[in-house]
């Protein structure tokens, strides 16, 4: 979680004490942390926690270009992958008129003590764009993650960009409209997951 803006970088994926996993929220409850912010931060918490959607506007569709990354990711061919995650932000950056951000895929996540990172988001404190980075592979197994997995996490670390720029938070939290948000991006962009076949009983 960045601690101010320009300032401190999101690391993203890391468990953050007291929120849910990916896809699963709290029913209007305030994550745990939420008693550790000063006032100031909590009134920035509860703005971001009470925007739920990011409606896109009209534009150039994402079909082929989440086409092609998908055929990249399967194909373990990390270039083609990059390339086709930054068509895709940039896409979504200039349908919603924010700055672009630059994407930068890598191979096999870092991990540590601290747990397993999926992405990292750095504000344009130092640099003339914002730069998001993802990881392709698992730690355990050095395996190519599940497509939707790396969708989410691209969209993930772009909600980040998006308090800044798009809401224009000071800072940019965790929250459970923020879990919403990434999600209203991602069935927009890749659909909603597809449900296993049920087995007709004879």
């Amino acid at each position: 979680m960045a601690a101010g803006k320009r300032k401190l970088e999101s690391r993203c994926r890391l468990e953050v004490p007291g929120a849910p996993a990916p896809g699963v929220y709290h029913t209007g409850v305030p994550f745990q942390y939420f008693d550790r912010l000063s006032s100031a931060r909590k009134v920035i918490y509860l703005r971001s926690d009470a925007i739920e959607s990011i409606p896109l506007p009209p534009g150039v569709p994402t079909d082929a270009i989440v086409a092609r990354l998908q055929l990249a990711l399967k194909g373990e061919r990390r270039k083609e992958v990059e390339e086709a995650g930054q068509a895709l932000l940039s896409n979504l950056a200039a349908r919603l008129n924010v700055p672009p951000v630059k994407v930068k895929v890598l191979a096999v996540r870092p991990s540590g003590n601290w747990g397993e990172l999926h992405g990292l988001y750095e504000p344009s404190e130092e640099r003339s764009v914002a730069l998001i980075t993802v990881w392709m592979r698992t730690v355990a197994l050095k395996r190519v993650v599940a497509f939707r997995t790396f969708v989410r996490t691209l969209l993930h670390e772009l909600c980040h960009h998006l308090d800044y720029e798009l809401y224009k938070f000071p800072e940019t939290f965790h929250t459970e409209g923020f879990y919403k948000r990434e999600s209203s991006l991602l069935i927009q962009v890749a659909g909603r997951p597809t449900k296993p076949a049920k087995l007709a009983l004879s």
